[in-house]
């Protein structure tokens, strides 16, 4: 799964970390969380020697992290890579990121939500 690392970004370990608990799943518990989720994110991410990288996280089809961009993302996430990693352990919630400006969503922004609990429940597993 080293081919979604980008050295310099905390983000990269996280979703890694993301990548590994998907392909750890059973197809029954991917296919639950696909059934769950039911979308596809592109995270813009910016790092801050202001060099950005975009991963994208399919829960539509797959059910995996790679590197972006996405062919048809339903919701688009700017945010630097701070914001990411402090929202991906749980520092941070997505709506005071977005109310803030730390967090730009385009796209569904009700399905912006659903990857808050994406991140906690792979959290709990890694």
């Amino acid at each position: 799964m080293s081919d979604i690392k980008e050295a310099g970004f905390k983000s990269s370990d996280i979703l890694v970390g993301l990548s590994d608990v998907f392909s750890k799943m059973s197809e029954k518990e991917k296919t639950a969380q696909i059934k769950k989720t039911n979308g596809i994110f592109q995270l813009n991410v910016k790092n801050p020697e202001g060099k950005e990288a975009t991963w994208v996280i399919d829960l539509k089809n797959e059910g995996k992290v790679s590197k972006g961009p996405a062919k048809k993302a339903d919701v688009t996430m700017n945010l630097t890579d701070d914001t990411f990693a402090q929202l991906a352990d749980g520092k941070l919630n997505g709506q005071k990121a977005f109310m803030t400006g730390a967090l730009k969503v385009k796209g569904n922004i009700m399905l912006a939500t659903k990857l808050d609990g994406v991140l906690k429940s792979a959290k709990a597993k890694l």
